[in-house]
């Protein structure tokens, strides 16, 4: 059997999003800039793109912009507004368990002379809004908080934080890294105050390589780069109209059936935690006495140490049965140093390198839980005697 379980990295595309894309690059496969009629067709689809995620956001079209991914939409909102708004104030916040798109960017813009707050946050993941109020100033013009943790799925009170920040100052811009809430939560920027909005195809079982920035309309933000004036001139190049048309028709599918699909991944994750909690020195990161199933956060994301083992060698151990897994944000795995997130709500120094992130999705099924918590409860304990012996 194989078994799916790194969802959070990337999921699996629609058949339907597929077959779209398909459709698009072999028969409508036109420069939606030409004056042609393949060319008008390509922007007929780029229309129902941007219709399409408009409405589910409850956003305007001309407040969308489509990027290469989460990582740039990131970068241009990040950059752009600062660049754009430093006369006003050179601070920035954000949190110190942000994806490393936001970690870096943030490094960046300190060399370029910004100053930066990263906000604590508490065994759950979570930030305290006393300390974002605490930590804006008049000189602060852009607060940058994720919806949900791509580690622990911690979801942050992004309303909350939305109007404490509205609230004591309104010049201040609010970003969210989205890219693993959107689809696995009804966000709407405008109602939560969030100014922009990072989104990612391949998250969603659209496609990679595709992204979507919402920049509010009064919001000044300068483009990253310069060409045919595309996008109104933020982001320039030739659209990419299959990726684009297959992340809007993904999200499109995921929201017809959500509340379904959310109560699926719940029931998922408690049969999960359940099942790996009869293990020996176990410990699902994140969860609080009051929330032993993760209820009160994602939907589809489940960090669990296993004392005794390495990651790695755990991670690999499952792939030999089929079960393919993470040993942490697949954009920063293959670099050898701890979780930031990890250290950050105070996972034991022991345990930093015993840890895997299981994640679900829609196709995740009870059989495969029960397939991967078998090989466990048969791989680990061994793999535990085989580490004490070495």
């Amino acid at each position: 059997m194989e078994v799916y379980l790194d969802n959070s990295a990337t999921t699996r595309v629609f058949p339907e999003v597929a077959e779209l894309m398909t459709k698009i690059m072999c028969e409508d496969y036109g420069n939606p800039s030409s004056l042609h009629m393949k060319g008008v067709r390509a922007e007929q689809y780029l229309r129902y793109a941007k219709e399409t995620l408009a409405k589910l956001l409850k956003v305007a079209e001309k407040e969308l912009y489509f990027t290469s991914g989460g990582t740039e939409s990131d970068n241009l909102a990040l950059i752009g507004a600062a660049m754009a708004n430093r006369r006003r104030g050179n601070h920035l916040i954000t949190t110190q368990i942000e994806h490393p798109a936001i970690i870096q960017t943030m490094h960046y813009l300190e060399e370029q002379g910004f100053r930066v707050t990263y906000l604590p946050v508490d065994y759950s993941g979570c930030i305290s809004l006393a300390d974002l109020q605490r930590a804006m100033t008049p000189q602060t013009i852009l607060v940058s908080i994720m919806h949900t943790n791509n580690e622990i799925g911690s979801l942050q009170p992004i309303e909350e934080a939305g109007a404490l920040i509205e609230r004591m100052n309104p010049g201040t811009l609010f970003h969210v890294d989205a890219v693993q809430g959107f689809g696995k939560a009804k966000i709407f920027p405008k109602r939560m105050n969030i100014d922009m909005l990072s989104a990612s195809g391949h998250k969603i079982h659209g496609p990679k390589g595709v992204g979507l920035l919402y920049v509010a309309d009064k919001v000044k933000i300068a483009p990253l780069s310069h060409g045919g004036g595309q996008q109104m001139g933020l982001r320039p190049g030739t659209e990419n109209v299959p990726g684009i048309v297959g992340m809007a028709k993904a999200a499109e599918l995921l929201y017809q059936n959500y509340d379904e699909d959310i109560r699926h991944l719940y029931h998922c994750k408690k049969h999960f935690i359940e099942g790996v909690s009869r293990l020996e020195q176990v410990q699902v990161n994140g969860l609080l006495p009051e929330d032993p199933y993760g209820q009160r956060t994602a939907p589809h994301v489940v960090s669990v140490s296993f004392g005794g083992v390495r990651s790695e060698v755990l991670l690999h151990a499952l792939e030999d049965s089929g079960i393919y897994v993470s040993a942490g944000s697949a954009c920063s795995a293959r670099k050898p140093q701890p979780s930031a997130t990890l250290r950050a709500i105070g996972v034991d120094k022991n345990l930093l390198e015993s840890t895997i992130r299981f994640s679900f999705s829609v196709f995740t099924t009870i059989e495969e839980i029960d397939y991967a918590l078998k090989v466990m409860y048969d791989k680990i304990p061994m793999l535990r005697m085989y580490t004490r012996r070495k």
